[in-house]
């Protein structure tokens, strides 16, 4: 089965603006209130609050927004294994 692509064009200006929007949440008490809960998103972890990394759903790269619908708490090890892919789209082998 061949798979499904979502390729958007994002230009830079856009990408700084979403990410300039992103540290703006991370300094927020909304953030700190849904890290402090200490679970990942992706793969229902408990950690350390001060260790979670905000992750993109829709990564900004891929047209997603710096929005609260948007951003979630991940672990390092699953927010480095999406990368740039949406979750219905799969790990490589």
């Amino acid at each position: 089965m061949e798979p499904t692509s979502f390729l958007v064009t994002v230009s830079e200006e856009e990408i700084r603006r979403e990410r300039r929007k992103a540290r703006e949440l991370r300094a927020s008490q909304w953030w700190k209130r849904k890290r402090a809960l200490g679970l990942c998103h992706h793969c229902g972890g408990k950690f350390s609050p001060a260790i979670l990394t905000m992750d993109h759903l829709v990564p900004i790269i891929r047209g997603g927004k710096s929005t609260k619908g948007n951003l979630v708490p991940s672990c390092k090890k699953c927010n480095s294994e999406r990368q740039h892919r949406l979750s219905f789209e799969e790990t490589p082998q």
